[in-house]
């Protein structure tokens, strides 16, 4: 990273994959860490992931399921997440309404294993 600081406004992410259900955008990827804000429609999951590094998942509205391994957590807004990628883990909207999170990851692993 050149610049002192990067902004990015809502809007400007620099890709999206969209599967039924689901809407993943791409905000911000360097060599070393990624940032993604998934959208879940109601009842909508994730397929399982298992990939090296760590992510954190910050709930921003909603209320969600995420498992990873064996376990499953209640998210609800403003919940934090952290857990090693290398467990197989989902996310889960088990309820009528959206829901909206970031998830935070290094190293950059995820949006290359949605292609």
């Amino acid at each position: 990273m050149k610049e002192e600081a990067i902004l990015i406004k809502k809007g400007e992410q620099k890709s999206e994959v969209k599967r039924p259900g689901k809407l993943y955008r791409l905000i911000v990827k360097s060599p070393h860490i990624e940032a993604i804000i998934t959208e879940l429609e109601p009842h909508a999951e994730s397929r399982w992931f298992k990939h090296d590094g760590e992510e954190m998942h910050l709930l921003l509205e909603g209320h969600m399921e995420y498992t990873v391994g064996e376990k499953s957590y209640n998210l609800n807004e403003g919940d934090t997440l952290w857990h090693s990628s290398s467990l197989k883990h989902r996310a889960r909207n088990r309820g009528n309404e959206k829901v909206i999170y970031m998830t935070v990851g290094t190293p950059p692993t995820f949006m290359w294993s949605m292609i």
